[in-house]
């Protein structure tokens, strides 16, 4: 697909899955161009990101 939306796509695996999971969605995103839009608490997953949006109480609050 073109684009992929998850909720927390990382969320309650280990950290070596959580690597890897988030691996494969770069490389399919600069192989494929797949877009992944995606929610997170873990600002360890923010480092794959190429932008970040910050949403708190649904508003817009900053970006990066």
């Amino acid at each position: 697909p073109d684009i992929v939306l998850a909720d927390e796509p990382t969320a309650n695996l280990d950290s070596e899955t959580s690597d890897s999971i988030l691996q494969l969605m770069k490389e399919l995103n600069e192989v494929e161009k797949t877009t992944f839009i995606f929610s997170t608490h873990d600002p360890e997953v923010l480092k794959y990101a190429a932008k970040i949006v910050k949403i708190r109480d649904g508003m817009l609050v900053g970006q990066e």
